[in-house]
C-alpha cells in the first residue's frame, strides 16, 4: 500500500484558503514567498484579503500587529529562518509584548529545507519563540494536523507561531478520527519500557523506530507533541513516572527545543533522564532532504539507538 505524503506547508496554504470563506476578517501577510509558502493558494481564493509585504519581514511583522490591533484575524507567513530570526525584535516588541492576534506560519523550517543550505536550514526558531512571554507554538506532524492546527490557532486568541516543512512527509492521521487540541499532546502508542516524545516530522520516525524496537521486545510509548507552548506538562510527567527514561525527537537544535521542554518539565516534577534527538550544536549544509535528515540523526535508526543506550544506562 503506497503511503500519501505531503508538505505541511501545502496544507497550511489549503487551509487558509478553506477558511477564507467562514472567516471574511481573515487576512494573510506574505514576504514575496507566497508561492514557497503556499499562500498563493489563499491569494488566489481571496486576493482582496492577500497582503503581499515584499521583502521586507520585520515590517511584515509590523503590518500585522497594526492589522490585528485593529482587530483582523492575521497570519503572517516567510521561512521560518526570517519569521523568527530576521523579525525576531519585532515580533517581541510590537506582537509579544501587547499579545496580538496575529498568527506567525513559518515554513520551511528545520534541516529538510535542503539544498538551501545553512543559511536557510532554521533550527533555532522553537529555541527563540519559546523566549517570548505568552506565545504559543505549534508543530503539525503531517497534512491532517496541519491542517487543524491552523484552525486552533485561527480560533485561539493571542499570539500563535506555527511551524510547517518544505519536504513532503507521510500522512498517518485519519482526518477522519483525528482531534486537535491545543496544548495537549496524543499518545499514539502504548508502553511501559521507555517513552519517545516527538513533534513534526519526526513523529513519523518515532513510530517507524518504535516499531523496530517492538520486534526486539521492547515496548516503547510514543508522544506526539504537536504543541511545543504552552507543552502538555501532564502527559510528560505521567509518562516518566511509568518509564524509564524519555528520549525526545525533533528536527531542531537539541537546545531549546521540545527535548530542553521536556527535561524542564520532568527535572521539576518527576526526574528521570532525558535523551535527545535533534541537530547537535552545529550548523547544517546544502545537500538532499533525505539524506541530510540521516546524516544529522533525524532519523528512526537514530531514535532506536538512542532507546537502547538509554536502557542500558538504566
Amino acid at each position: 500500500m503506497e503511503i500519501k505524503k505531503k508538505a505541511t506547508r501545502e496544507s497550511y496554504g489549503e487551509a487558509l484558503a478553506a477558511l477564507s470563506t467562514e472567516f471574511e476578517d481573515l487576512y494573510v501577510l506574505d514576504a514575496d514567498l507566497a508561492a514557497a509558502t503556499k499562500t498563493g493558494i489563499f491569494k488566489k481564493a481571496c486576493p482582496e484579503r492577500f497582503i503581499d509585504c515584499g521583502i521586507a519581514e520585520a515590517n511584515m511583522m509590523g503590518v500585522a500587529a497594526g492589522m490585528a490591533a485593529a482587530g483582523k484575524k492575521v497570519f503572517a507567513s516567510s521561512f521560518a529562518m526570517f519569521a523568527a530570526g530576521r523579525a525576531f525584535e519585532i515580533v517581541r516588541n510590537s506582537i509579544g509584548y501587547p499579545h496580538l492576534n496575529v498568527k506567525i506560519g513559518a515554513t520551511h523550517a528545520g534541516i529538510s529545507v535542503g539544498e538551501d543550505g545553512a543559511t536557510h536550514q532554521c533550527n533555532e526558531d522553537i529555541a527563540l519563540m519559546r523566549t517570548i512571554p505568552g506565545m504559543t507554538i505549534i508543530n503539525p506532524a503531517d497534512d491532517v494536523e496541519a491542517k487543524a492546527a491552523v484552525r486552533a490557532a485561527l480560533e485561539f486568541e493571542g499570539p500563535v507561531y506555527m511551524r510547517f516543512g518544505r519536504l513532503a512527509v507521510p500522512v498517518f492521521n485519519d482526518p477522519d478520527t483525528y482531534e486537535f487540541k491545543l496544548g495537549k499532546g496524543i499518545t499514539l502508542r502504548d508502553g511501559n519500557d521507555i517513552t519517545i516524545v516527538a513533534t513534526g516530522l519526526m513523529v513519523n520516525e518515532a513510530l517507524i523506530a518504535a516499531d523496530k524496537l517492538l520486534e526486539e521486545g521492547i515496548k516503547a510509548r510514543v508522544i506526539n507533541i504537536h504543541t511545543i507552548k504552552p507543552i502538555d506538562r501532564e502527559l510528560i510527567v505521567k509518562a516518566a513516572q511509568e518509564t524509564c527514561a524519555i528520549v525526545t525527537a525533533e528536527e531542531h537544535s537539541v537546545i531549546g527545543g521540545l527535548g530542553s521542554a521536556v527535561a524542564d518539565v520532568v527535572t521539576e516534577e518527576y526526574p528521570v533522564p532525558v535523551y535527545k534527538v535533534g541537530v547537535n550544536d552545529e550548523f547544517g549544509h546544502s545537500g538532499p532532504a533525505v539524506e541530510l535528515l540521516k546524516q544529522f540523526g533525524l532519523c528512526a535508526d537514530n531514535i532506536a539507538d538512542k532507546v537502547r543506550k538509554a536502557l542500558g544506562n538504566k
